[in-house]
């Protein structure tokens, strides 16, 4: 029986596209991860280059300011140091100055105690030969009215009296304003006043509202002696600078008058 031989039919075998594929989506792959990381790197270091550049731009901008704030600094100090200096040498010149001051005013103060211990030891040598010779009767040596704010006046009224026995007396003024119809008397205060040698009256008064005085009358009584003294109230030159209220003039003028024996005058 022959045999027959079958004849094979060649077969087109298709070659996988995904077999073909595979190395070069590989290289892709590949050269796609080399290049990020090319670029990444090359990035990095240029980021990484500007950061250090900045922070060493600023360092740099730290340290110039801080050594210019610094020279600011010593030079203030240096200025401060030198206004001190100034002022230490200023204060220690008043120091001095006010300590020769008040040592110059002690020796004045000691001089003018000295002096016044002499004047009471000659005055008290006189009083004591007046009084040998009888005593210096009872009399007014000073006598002066000044006006005052608020319609008020201050009078002042120097009293000299030396008893026959030496000692201190009572002495008793009374003050009186006259004018053509009436009289009006002025409240002394204190009313009474001690006198061995000078007594001073002093004292203030405000003038009743319409009143215009003509005269002032003056009366004194001590150890049965009497004195009346009448001054004519005459209006002088209006006072200068005076002050707005009483309460700028708080004390009355202790100084000694050396006029009015005679005659007192008021101002305006």
């Amino acid at each position: 029986m022959p045999t027959e031989i079958s004849k094979s039919t060649p077969k087109i075998v298709k070659r996988s596209s995904t077999g073909v594929m595979s190395p070069l989506i590989l290289v892709l792959f590949a050269s796609a991860v080399l290049l990020t990381g090319v670029i990444a790197t090359a990035f990095g270091h240029k980021f990484g280059y500007y950061r250090g550049y900045q922070a060493s731009q600023n360092e740099a901008k730290l340290k110039g300011d801080a050594q210019q704030l610094t020279a600011e600094d010593i030079k203030k100090l240096k200025l401060n140091v030198e206004s001190l200096t100034k002022q230490v040498n200023t204060a220690k010149q008043e120091r001095d100055i006010s300590l020769n001051n008040l040592g110059q005013m002690r020796q004045d103060i000691q001089d003018l105690e000295v002096k016044n211990m002499q004047l009471i030891q000659v005055n008290d040598v006189y009083a004591q030969s007046l009084v040998q010779q009888g005593g210096l009767p009872l009399q007014v040596v000073g006598a002066k009215m000044e006006p005052l704010p608020e319609n008020a006046f201050e009078y002042r009224f120097d009293v000299a009296m030396l008893a026959k026995d030496g000692l201190q007396h009572r002495l008793k003024p009374t003050l009186t304003l006259l004018d053509e119809d009436s009289l009006v008397e002025v409240p002394l205060e204190p009313s009474t006043y001690d006198i061995k040698g000078i007594s001073r009256i002093r004292g203030r008064f405000v003038m009743p509202s319409g009143f215009k005085p003509k005269q002032a009358k003056l009366n004194l009584e001590s150890n049965g002696q009497k004195v009346e003294q009448i001054y004519n109230w005459q209006l002088s030159a209006p006072v200068e600078k005076m002050p707005m209220s009483l309460s700028e003039v708080p004390e009355t003028d202790q100084r000694p008058v050396n006029e009015g024996k005679g005659n007192t005058q008021a101002s305006k």
